[in-house]
């Protein structure tokens, strides 16, 4: 049965590879990919038809390519999904022209803007969610060192306003900076900005623990504001480069070794019915050991890049916009217990790297019992040449973990 409908997918990372691999392995459909540079993970792939347009993130060529791209398309039916935080925010803004075109599903561009940047998300909502302590410091007045003082180093650093900060660029330029003195404090700052950064940073305690203390949560919120999936998985690694650090790439489902997670589940579900979100998002957090409770980082207004393990539980994320924006379907809420595990990473990089015990040992039971996924191994787009990269890939990866310590 042939579909009555077509995607656009705005990105051409990893993020929007799994997006055309969810839309491809339910229905059999190429995704059609816009974004501004050639990356592997979409010019390899089979399943995808890909254009790019470099000065894409320019919001008048954005809504001009993307209502010439409708028009070739010639679909009534479009399903719109951004991957990246500049996209999404570049189709809530034009909404009212590309509403015209496609069907999307994103919330209202004064809570995406809240969301997003991490000094009003922290001030509006910082008395309602458990987060790290902070200081938020205004790049154009004077760091108050007394403030800073009251962290116990290591501290972290990261821009309040990424969709800003992803506009300079300069030399060791970092999406999360971990420091250990004020003078790296200093540093750092006169860093972002003599690149041009001029909003705020967030400086925050640092959270003891290695990369299996992180947890990870996605939703699905349909477009009339019904929340309708959650996931909560524990993560074993992450990203250790200054570009990637942040990045999961390694994670469980359904696994959470301190056996608390009815009480922050129900938390960030309550949360986003009580502000009224809708669409896909993800929450970054991390358990404190020392109150046994889990900060809240910050929250994605959007899929995340690992958010593929939902598929590989049985709730593809491509399958749900599907029932809302086309069929105008709503589902019942699931809250996905089972246990997956999802890696990037070679064998190797999760032996040597992953020094928690347990959940090495879970990870690797799953493994066994064909409960695993990584997102970027499709066996219906395997070509030679994306084969060969991908084993390129691992073996970079074993050699970024070996040179680079978080």
């Amino acid at each position: 049965m042939e579909n009555k409908f077509d995607v656009v997918l705005i990105g051409t990372d990893v993020n929007a590879y799994y997006m055309a691999r969810n839309f491809h392995e339910e229905y059999g459909i190429k995704s059609h990919v816009i974004g501004r540079v050639s990356m592997l993970f979409t010019t390899l792939s089979s399943i995808i038809d890909l254009t790019i347009v470099p000065d894409l993130i320019k919001e008048d060529v954005f809504v001009k390519e993307l209502v010439k791209l409708a028009k070739k398309i010639k679909n009534k039916k479009i399903i719109l999904v951004g991957c990246n935080d500049d996209y999404v925010s570049l189709i809530i803004r034009n909404k009212k022209e590309l509403s015209k075109y496609y069907l999307f599903n994103y919330t209202n561009i004064d809570l995406f803007n809240t969301l997003v940047n991490k000094e009003a998300f922290y001030k509006k909502y910082g008395d309602v969610l458990d987060i790290p302590k902070t200081y938020i410091y205004n790049v154009k007045e004077e760091l108050d060192e007394n403030k800073v003082s009251e962290f116990r180093y290591p501290v972290i650093i990261k821009p309040s306003n990424i969709i800003r900060y992803h506009e300079c660029e300069f030399p060791g330029q970092a999406k999360i900076y971990r420091l250990n003195d004020i003078m790296e404090v200093h540093k750092t700052i006169d860093d972002i900005k003599g690149a041009g950064y001029d909003d705020c940073l967030i400086i925050q305690e640092f959270i003891p623990g290695d990369d299996t203390r992180l947890f990870d949560s996605v939703f699905y919120v349909n477009s009339r504001g019904k929340v309708e999936l959650q996931s909560f998985g524990q993560i074993g690694l992450q990203e250790h480069t200054k570009t990637g650090l942040g990045n999961l790439t390694v994670l469980i489902n359904g696994y959470n070794e301190f056996n608390n997670t009815k009480i922050v589940k129900d938390k960030l579900k309550k949360f986003l019915e009580d502000i009224h979100f809708n669409g896909i998002c993800e929450f970054d957090l991390k358990y404190d050991i020392r109150d046994k409770k889990f900060k809240v980082f910050e929250i994605n207004a959007r899929q995340a890049r690992s958010s593929y393990y939902l598929t590989a539980c049985g709730y593809n994320l491509a399958k749900y916009l599907v029932m809302d924006l086309i069929e105008n379907k709503d589902n019942e809420f699931v809250f996905i217990d089972n246990k997956i595990a999802l890696s990037f990473v070679p064998d190797f990089v999760i032996r040597h790297f992953i020094k928690n015990k347990e959940y090495k040992k879970e990870f690797f039971r799953l493994k066994r019992e064909g409960l695993y996924t990584d997102p970027l191994v499709y066996k219906e787009d395997m070509s030679s040449k994306r084969k060969k990269w991908l084993f390129k890939r691992d073996i970079n990866y074993i050699k970024k973990y070996m040179t680079n310590k978080w």
